[in-house]
């Protein structure tokens, strides 16, 4: 070989950033785009070996050349003589390897940027604990290799494959790490750049976006920490209609809990320095939650937002805040404080009010459920709902919730056992709602707001509140309008107070006109007020000398005509609360028309914006805007109106089920009538988004249709309750499911439509299948499959079908769960269903590999990962990749199952699935010590007990177990 005994300069290679290989301090011509991108493929595998196909699929995506394995090996060949020049054809050389299938690119730490990177990190948060200035260091180091994005430069096409996206993030997932390393060490200033500019690339990471201001305010930025905070709220509630996290939220309270108290105030009535609200006059807070129960994951932080301009009750703040007494560290026994009073005095604004005081000597978390139960549409949440999210708040994983409300309760009040956390359940109907939502030990707090007296709660404090006097109106109005307005006509400012019955949420719509119009006298405001007429016959005092209707009526006339009638239209919806999409459907009006009239309903309190773009009524407002809408619009308004809502939702939730489930077997809705818009979602993410924000508000709507006993709106009820059945099943809220699907299965019924009736049958038993009630489910999937072989319906069957073999699987009859399937995908191609057919494949190929038929298996999974990849469904990918790695560990083919589990969790890291991510890890750390790996297994094994600790999942011990074995020879699962 020319040039032989003469060794070469040192080869070093670069991804972070650019492309780039240098020889000694020559850079190389690494050609054109196409072999850039080959290049970087190899450079992020790290070592590994990336499989043809996945090379293929890099280079070309979905439409390879017939000659793509040639020209990919000419790639190699040509990369082997550049980095090895005088290397004879068709020889190997030293850094370019063909391994199990694919091809291998022989790096490490002193070579690649991409490994030393992730020693570096990797050294650096195992001793963070520790040592967090070292941490830093190291993570800084590792984050100073970085020229770029990973593979910069590689054409569009190539570099938008997950496994350059999956790099990407490690990047952000060490500069959070370099974060919390750097406020352990006090030193906050050395990651703020970073930050500042990876937050500006990403302004929709949470996490990342949590970090910065968790940094600005540790530097001493702390006005700057709470804009960045409204920034990113913002923007995530205009561009994907959710509210912040509990991580981003947590970190804005960790800011607001920085200012200092400035003195002792009128409740309500002192502002620090910055414009916040000080909690005075009481002891501080201790800083840490209690040792005995170190949280597994953020503390929940529900409260709704407390409102700057609280005025009076200070006389009520004193009892309750009385009730502590010199103990507030340790409080011993339960205290439970109902407060009562009539609708629109003040109930909840003194609740949140009281709980944003203490929430500091609640450190493991405040809860917060608005339980509905004076609501005028009836849709009174039940007791059950409200728990399981509790649960969901507490980090209980789904599939961990029991059945039965009794059941639900158990779990939670032993996860509250020991803790201190603030439960505030808001405008409860009676006992029985409340009582299982009670904490059961002693160091919670529980403060339920209700019309009714709740005597039936048993040590508990109450508090009823009555309407203001005429001092404190007139100070309500001092606080809204100003003392020199009001000094200026002290009569009319009475008078106001008294047309108003001394309610404050009467008092506050009048002042919010007020303060739009502040040359209007006093005085004629009052005049105005005085010759309105109103009606609200349900919720008039017999002692008031004006019917608070009246207050309302008033009010809404002084909006325009169209926002009126948005208004009075907005009764109508079922929800908890709305979206701006949805109210431009009850008013038949595209949104940018609709958006400014809901600005003229907040702007005079008759609607309020109670999270960003989340809108909802007061029950006395929309008891008032119920009696309108039925005054002043006909039937057929009303039902055109409620078609074009339901209509809504039905479409934007089809979307959203193809999106999450494209291998599903929809049932198309109907055209959506005129004025109906389906809200865009672009991509599963949006979909999860969207069905995550509008939850209670589509178990409403399957209700109020179902019970309309309209056949039109009972159908689409069915449709809407199938179309719920992905995100149902993706977030395991099967309790909902069961509830929604059994609504659907009773309309079916009436409407006496076999093939709906079968639908309803299957998505039942589905959803009883995954609560273990396989007596149930098993039945009602048997007798859906029949009728849709007498409808002649091959698809039905099919999906009926795979559901019968994942009932078979949970009894262990893994033949029977592989003869559904093979008949599922038969049917699949008798129809020519591609998504379908890539979904059954993998599971025929998962089932093979049960049974140890590992060949059989793969060459099924092998099958639906092309089609998969074709569709562009990541997580059949994912799932597919797994039992790929699967098969491969078991024939013993251990760097293909490493290969493809890595595959797998990227896709799961970027679809956020962490149970199965957990699942996928624990797996890799089995193959990794079946190759005697026993560092990387252990890695492996701690990454998934993390997950599982997070998700406060039992499998956490499993994975303890395989941790702590004297020589680490668990069984590979």
């Amino acid at each position: 070989m020319k040039g032989a005994g003469v060794p070469l300069e040192p080869v070093r290679f670069a991804v972070l950033g650019t492309v780039r290989v240098c020889r000694g301090d020559v850079e190389l011509d690494l050609g054109g785009p196409q072999e850039r991108a080959f290049l970087a493929l190899l450079l992020v595998g790290a070592g590994q070996p990336v499989a043809l196909a996945e090379i293929v699929d890099v280079l070309w995506g979905a439409a390879p050349p017939h000659s793509a394995v040639n020209v990919v090996r000419r790639h190699v060949g040509s990369l082997r003589r550049l980095l090895e020049p005088g290397l004879p054809a068709r020889a190997a050389g030293r850094w370019l390897m063909r391994d199990a299938g694919g091809y291998r690119l022989v790096t490490d730490g002193d070579s690649s940027d991409l490994p030393r990177f992730r020693a570096l990190r990797e050294e650096g948060r195992r001793i963070a604990e520790r040592s967090p200035a070292r941490a830093l260091e190291l993570l800084t180091e590792a984050l100073s290799l970085w020229r770029g994005p990973v593979a910069d430069g590689v054409p569009a096409q190539a570099r938008a494959h997950p496994v350059f996206d999956a790099v990407d993030r490690e990047r952000l997932a060490a500069l959070r790490e370099a974060a919390d390393a750097a406020l352990r060490a006090g030193t906050p200033d050395v990651v703020l750049p970073e930050l500042r500019q990876a937050a500006a690339r990403h302004p929709l990471d949470e996490p990342l976006q949590a970090a910065l201001v968790a940094a600005l305010a540790a530097a001493g930025h702390r006005p700057e920490a709470l804009a960045a905070y409204d920034t990113v709220r913002a923007r995530l509630a205009e561009e994907l209609g959710i509210d912040p996290g509990a991580e981003l939220r947590q970190a804005r309270d960790t800011v607001l809990r920085q200012a200092p108290p400035t003195g002792t105030h009128e409740a309500g009535d002192g502002a620090g320095p910055d414009g916040t609200t000080a909690s005075v006059g009481e002891p501080p807070a201790p800083a840490a939650p209690s040792p005995a129960h170190p949280p597994s994951a953020l503390p929940p932080a529900q409260l709704p937002y407390d409102i700057p301009v609280f005025t009076g009750r200070r006389a009520e703040l004193d009892e309750v805040l009385g009730m502590f007494g010199a103990d507030v560290a340790l409080p011993r026994t339960v205290v439970i404080s109902a407060i009562g009073g009539m609708a629109g005095v003040g109930k909840t604004t003194l609740a949140v009010h009281w709980a944003h005081r203490v929430a500091e000597r609640f450190p493991d978390g405040q809860l917060y459920v608005n339980l509905r139960g004076f609501d005028p549409s009836g849709a009174v949440m039940e007791p059950g709902e409200a728990v399981r999210g509790f649960l969901d708040a507490l980090g209980v994983p789904p599939e961990r919730v029991p059945h039965g409300v009794d059941a639900q309760s158990a779990p939670y009040r032993s996860l509250l056992a020991g803790r201190r956390v603030l439960v505030v359940l808001d405008n409860a109907r009676d006992t029985e709602q409340v009582r299982p939502l009670l904490p059961g030990s002693p160091g919670c707090l529980a403060i339920v707001t209700s019309r009714d007296e709740l005597s039936g709660l048993v040590a508990a404090h109450s508090l009823t509140l009555r309407p203001f006097d005429a001092g404190q109106a007139r100070a309500f109005l001092v606080r809204r309008l100003g003392a020199e307005r009001v000094a200026a006509e002290p009569d009319a400012a009475d008078e106001i107070g008294e047309l108003c019955a001394g309610l404050p949420l009467a008092l506050a719509c009048v002042a919010a006109r007020a303060v739009v119009h502040p040359d209007f006298p006093l005085a004629a405001v009052a005049a105005e007020l005085r010759e309105a007429h109103g009606s609200l016959d349900a919720f008039a005092r017999s002692d008031a000398s004006v019917d608070v209707g009246t207050v309302f009526s008033w009010s809404s006339r002084a909006v325009s005509a169209a926002a009126a009638r948005l208004f009075r239209l907005l009764a109508l919806h079922p929800g908890p609360d709305f979206s701006l999409p949805a109210a431009a459907a009850l008013a038949g009006r595209p949104v940018h028309r609709v958006r400014p009239l809901l600005a003229e309903l907040t702007g005079l309190h008759l609607v309020t914006e109670h999270s960003p773009a989340r809108y909802a009524f007061h029950d006395l407002l929309r008891a008032h805007a119920g009696e309108l809408v039925h005054e002043q619009h006909t039937e057929t308004d009303r039902q055109e109106a409620l078609h074009r809502l339901h209509h809504h939702y039905l479409h934007t939730a089809h979307a959203a089920d193809r999106l999450l489930a494209p291998n599903a077997d929809p049932l198309p809705p109907p055209p959506a009538p005129e004025g109906v818009h389906p809200e865009p979602l672009g991509d599963d993410d949006r979909a999860l988004a969207w069905l995550t924000a509008e939850h209670a508000v589509l178990l409403a709507v399957v209700d109020t249709a179902a019970a309309s006993g309209q056949p039109t709106q009972e159908r689409l009820s069915c449709q809407l309750a199938w179309s719920l059945e992905p995100f149902f099943d993706r977030r395991g809220h099967w309790h909902d499911g069961l509830t929604v699907q059994r609504t659907a299965l009773d309309a079916a019924r009436r409407l006496a439509d076999p093939a709906l009736e079968a639908r309803g049958l299957r998505g039942l038993g589905r959803v009883e299948g995954r609560l273990g009630l396989h007596s149930r489910s098993v039945p009602r999937l048997e007798q859906a499959l029949e009728l849709f072989a007498e409808l002649g319906d091959d698809t039905g069957r099919a999906h009926t079908h795979r559901s019968l073999g994942w009932e078979s699987e949970q009894r262990g009859d893994l033949p029977g769960a592989l003869r559904h399937n093979q008949r599922a995908l038969a049917l699949f191609r008798t129809l020519d269903d591609r998504a379908a057919q890539a979904s059954v494949l993998n599971s025929v190929g998962w089932y093979h590999a049960l049974l140890g038929e590992y060949r059989q298996a793969l060459t099924h999974c092998f099958e639906a990962l092309a089609m998969l990849q074709e569709l562009g469904d990541r997580y059949g990918q994912a799932a597919t990749w797994d039992s790929i790695a699967y098969a491969h560990h078991h024939l013993g083919r251990h760097p293909h199952a490493i290969l493809g589990y890595r595959n797998a969790l990227a896709l799961l890291r970027d679809l956020g699935v962490p149970y199965v991510e957990a699942e996928t890890l624990v797996r890799l750390g089995d193959t990794h010590l079946a190759t005697g790996d026993h560092e990387s297994a252990r890695t492996a094994w701690r990454q998934a007990r993390t997950l599982f600790k997070a998700l406060n999942h039992p499998d956490a011990e499993r994975v303890e177990a395989r941790l702590n074995a004297r020589d680490g020879r668990v069984g590979a699962g």
